[in-house]
């Protein structure tokens, strides 16, 4: 059996005085194609970061490869993982393409510029190169920063709220752009808050509540009635259409609305 290109184990956070992530053991292979949900404060962004570093677990531990996290040096971490936060702030007026050349560290100054823009293109965002980021709508900044995590070729792609602030065609060209790496052997997690995209985009879902792990599976094993209704306070069903099948979801009706 191959070694988990990623494993977590017994993962607990803190933030401040509370714990935000309790308890989550995960394992994800090379190509999956993984969406995180769960309402606002699950713990999805605390879990994402740990991942990626920047938040120090309070217990467990996290590997890549079967090497721990906190072994690899900056050069491994870079070629291991990439990231996407969910702020899309960029401090300064920089150039797209500079931007996306950030996720290039390591390489010379020709083959930065020529992946840079390879990305820029695979978002379709190649007339934005010589624009400054801070000139762009929020929609077109978002498309250069998901390129700069694309242009990186790293093993895993940690995106949070890769879709936040884009338009309906950009939520599906990001989400494809996405799961055309993990087709390509590239791992990739999302976060995400449309469950109806999540099914569509993923072919493993993890739900997340109140820091825990409560389902983890194909889209209509993790989106259950049953875990719409405990987790998220809705109701759905999933509707079968010829492509791929919809989840269809709607309120529960509230005691005053009866």
């Amino acid at each position: 059996m191959d070694r988990p290109l990623l494993q977590i184990d017994g993962l607990s956070l803190a933030r401040g005085n509370r714990t935000v992530v309790h308890d989550v053991s995960l394992t994800v292979g090379r190509g999956e194609r993984i969406a995180l949900v769960g309402p606002n404060g699950a713990g999805k962004s605390s879990l994402i970061q740990a991942i990626c570093g920047l938040l120090k677990p309070s217990a467990g531990r996290i590997r890549i490869e079967g090497a721990d996290l906190s072994t690899l040096k900056p050069r491994a971490r870079a070629a291991a993982m990439a990231y996407l936060p969910q702020d899309g702030t960029v401090a300064w007026n920089m150039p797209a393409i500079e931007v996306v050349a950030l996720g290039l560290p390591f390489l010379n100054a020709d083959e930065v510029e020529a992946r840079a823009r390879e990305a820029l293109d695979e978002v379709e965002a190649a007339a934005l190169a010589d624009r400054g980021v801070a000139e762009l709508s929020g929609g077109e900044r978002a498309r250069v920063l998901l390129g700069r995590v694309l242009a990186s070729g790293a093993q895993i792609l940690l995106a949070d709220e890769p879709v936040a602030g884009l338009d309906p065609d950009g939520q599906l060209l990001a989400l494809e752009r996405l799961g055309a790496r993990a087709t390509a052997g590239q791992s990739v997690i999302a976060s995400l808050h449309d469950l109806s995209l999540a099914a569509r985009f993923a072919d493993r879902v993890i739900v997340m509540h109140r820091g825990r792990v409560v389902a983890d599976g194909p889209p209509r094993q993790a989106l259950t009635a049953g875990i719409l209704h405990e987790v998220f306070g809705v109701t759905g069903r999933w509707l079968e259409e010829e492509s791929e099948p919809v989840l269809a979801l709607s309120r529960r009706q509230s005691a005053s609305e009866r």
